[in-house]
């Protein structure tokens, strides 16, 4: 657990400290353990961090009154526990809501980052499917009705669903990451909370012309290791980067949004490859 500017943020970590630096942002709605299996399959040649985002996992969960829970305020949280872990240089791995998190990090500190693996984290429009229609109709008009209507989203049958659309063989998905999402999903406030975010997430949509600017302006070296089948972030998201980043490598598995319950030693395999 890391102290910081007030707040508890959790975090695992594994591998040498000297050896290169690898940041994990997890998403929505999961924390650190869906690192599980990729953190021990990457420990010999990485020094890993995988913290919980505030509201999420263990980390502290502070009230609405006192906490902003905006993607602006956590990015901020997790600059701070950069610092406070000593990752002053680091690759940063971004999933789903841990992808805004890092591409702010990396547009306020671009010196800080070496490299950047992205799995199903999208920075392009033509990365977002039809999925977010409801999501998209709270951003245009945020009312009591519309706000109600992404409680679908906080349902364990949506967060079983998330876990195994997609994926080629549902019976490969584990039910554990699934269960401890779900456990802390019904914690009382958490509901609001992850409307919240929602709701703020059009705050990310707007940043993408200033995350494409940082990748062709810095053009730091990325891998897309991505989830084809994902019913949120599609393919061609994936492929956008080599328009910023020329360079970039972008790779599929035949996988839903949460590829690492399925393929976690392929996408560790590209790791390697990548950041040999």
């Amino acid at each position: 657990m890391a102290e910081v500017d007030g707040l508890n943020v959790f975090y695992r970590e594994a591998g040498n400290p000297g050896q290169p630096k690898l940041l994990l942002l997890h998403g929505f709605p999961t924390a650190g353990h869906m690192f599980r299996n990729l953190i021990p399959l990457l420990a010999d040649r990485f020094h890993l961090v995988a913290p919980d985002l505030p509201g999420f996992g263990q980390s502290d969960m502070p009230p609405r009154a006192k906490f902003s829970y905006t993607f602006e305020n956590i990015a901020g949280v997790i600059e701070r526990f950069t610092e406070v872990v000593d990752f002053e240089r680091f690759a940063a791995y971004v999933f789903d809501y841990g992808a805004p998190t890092g591409f702010r990090l990396a547009v306020r500190h671009p010196e800080r980052i070496t490299a950047i693996i992205s799995q199903n984290g999208n920075a392009y429009e033509e990365g977002l499917s039809e999925g977010w229609k409801p999501i998209r109709a709270y951003w245009e008009d945020p009312s009591p009705a519309n706000r109600e209507a992404l409680r679908v989203f906080l349902s364990p049958e949506t967060t079983h669903w998330q876990y195994t659309q997609g994926a080629a063989d549902s019976a490969l998905v584990s039910p554990d990451g699934q269960n401890l999402d779900n456990y802390y999903l019904a914690r009382p406030g958490a509901d609001e909370i992850q409307l919240d975010l929602l709701g703020d997430y059009k705050s990310n949509v707007a940043l993408y012309p200033a995350f494409q600017n940082y990748f062709r302006t810095h053009r730091p070296p990325l891998l897309a290791v991505w989830g084809k089948n994902d019913p949120f972030f599609l393919p061609p998201g994936a492929e956008a980067f080599k328009r910023d980043i020329p360079g970039a490598v972008v790779r599929f598995v035949d996988a839903g949004h949460f590829a690492l319950e399925t393929h976690a030693s392929e996408i560790a395999d590209s790791i390697r490859d990548f950041l040999k």
